[in-house]
């Protein structure tokens, strides 16, 4: 996706030219790659033969030349529920920190399933952290467990959103992704949106930033956003991740 940088992913990416640094994606590129994703996932599940990822991360997302997504590795993808059936019962596979908490205790598998996977996915592109980092301190390796308490306040989202963003989006465009957010990582499957309803919320996003709403624009921005929880570090560290790192992660 347009967020991950592994081994396989640098040789489309746009980043991989021989250089010292990568610079992190922007706010409106976040934004496509995100929307990207989505509609890939959301594909799936509207096929007449519904399908389940079930192991979207952001690893498995790609980027062309133009910051264009695509999705790759379908190795754990599975047929969707059939008539009256409500999930698909599957022994669990997946990656640690992605996996929607109902599939992991239970085996249920639904295209609820992938949209909490999105959920966390767009947390990391908001915050640029991992989806679990040990390096982090502790009570923020995890970053569904360390984030969602922040998701719904507009005056505390700014602790969240990667500090490398500043200036490139207003209160409201953040808050209104920090809330998608938050709703496809509902503890309860019921309570997500699909993904044909995450795309139109993000089309509606992007449409904004691209008009001009969700722009750079420095008097929009709350004194709180001084208290990002990685603004202490930033300023002892460089501004940019080694070759080795994603151009989102810090």
């Amino acid at each position: 996706m347009g967020i991950c940088l592994s081994a396989r992913i640098k040789a489309e990416s746009p980043f991989n030219t021989g250089g010292s640094y990568f610079q992190p994606l922007s706010w409106n590129l976040r934004l496509k790659v995100a929307l990207g994703a989505a509609k890939g996932v959301a594909f799936l599940h509207g096929a007449e033969t519904k399908v389940i990822y079930r192991d979207f991360k952001t690893s498995n997302i790609l980027l062309d030349i133009n910051y264009n997504a695509k999705l790759s590795d379908f190795g754990l993808a599975k047929d969707g529920p059939t008539g009256d059936q409500s999930h698909v019962s599957t022994r669990v596979m997946g990656t640690y920190g992605y996996a929607a908490p109902e599939y992991l205790a239970t085996g249920h598998l639904t295209a609820k399933s992938d949209v909490y996977s999105f959920g966390v996915v767009l947390l990391e592109m908001l915050s640029g952290r991992r989806a679990v980092d040990k390096n982090r301190p502790s009570g923020e390796h995890n970053l569904v467990e360390w984030a969602k308490p922040y998701l719904a306040s507009k005056r505390k989202i700014f602790r969240i959103i990667d500090n490398r963003l500043e200036g490139q989006y207003t209160l409201e465009g953040a808050y209104k992704g920090a809330t998608l957010a938050l709703r496809c990582l509902s503890t309860e499957g019921k309570f997500r949106p699909t993904m044909a309803e995450v795309v139109t919320v993000l089309e509606q996003l992007q449409d904004s930033s691209e008009t001009g709403n969700i722009r750079c624009n420095t008097h929009n921005r709350p004194k709180i956003r001084r208290h990002s929880a990685d603004d202490a570090r930033s300023r002892s560290v460089t501004a940019y991740p080694r070759p080795s790192a994603s151009p989102l992660y810090a």
